[in-house]
């Protein structure tokens, strides 16, 4: 399933096995540049490079890389990636001490394979300039500086892990993934607010209509 909306892909070849999702999405920018969401499991740089070249897109192309959150399925091949594109990369203040190791991350879920140094820091609410413009929403609970990014315009939401896509339907991610389930239903009762058309998760879906009903649905049960 390459381009799912006009100007957004969800590149194929990255997922494990037929059973885990791995969705990382990349996303024109409004020039000739792209950005990266999240880059998958270590290995997984060997896909997306792939993929670029079967859309015909130079790695170069690709100016941002964003993170969502600090396990190894999304930044297992983030050193590959940013090598080869040299791209900038972005992930919340306290998501980039925990992928630099400082300090290790000891919560649930696999940590960084390897340490890496962020370039560009930022806090909940700072404007992204990147996919056509994005806001950075802090949403922990999954992980300290968990992040879903939100494009106002096209009314899209990158949730990273905060939601688990399942059809037109989404959970919480499972506790036994997640540092705070509390915190991380906070989180989702605050992205429940936003007007989403478009929900964009990391693992199964993603729902690609009426993405905040499918999150109000999700909340008014909790």
């Amino acid at each position: 399933m390459p381009e799912i909306l006009p100007g957004v892909h969800q590149v194929e070849g990255v997922d494990p096995s037929p059973d885990f999702t791995t969705h990382v999405y990349l996303v024109k920018d409004k020039g000739n540049s792209w950005t990266l969401v999240d880059t998958g499991l270590p290995g997984a740089s060997e896909a997306i490079f792939a993929y670029l070249a079967k859309i015909k897109v130079e790695p170069t192309s690709i100016k941002k890389i964003l993170i969502t959150h600090l396990h190894r399925d999304h930044v297992g091949s983030l050193r590959a990636v940013a090598e080869r594109t040299r791209a900038r990369t972005f992930a919340h203040w306290i998501e980039a001490s925990f992928i630099a190791e400082k300090p290790k991350y000891e919560g649930p879920g696999a940590p960084p394979a390897e340490p890496f140094s962020i370039d560009e820091t930022f806090k909940d609410g700072d404007p992204i300039d990147a996919a056509g413009g994005l806001i950075a929403y802090h949403t922990p609970g999954h992980t300290p500086g968990h992040t879903s990014y939100y494009h106002p315009e096209r009314k899209l939401l990158f949730s990273g892990d905060l939601f688990f896509g399942d059809g037109s339907k989404v959970t919480l991610t499972p506790p036994e993934f997640t540092l705070h389930t509390g915190t991380a239903k906070v989180s989702a009762y605050r992205m429940s607010r936003l007007t989403i058309d478009s929900l964009l998760t990391y693992h199964g879906g993603p729902v690609l209509r009426d993405g905040g009903g499918a999150i109000r649905s999700l909340t008014h049960k909790l």
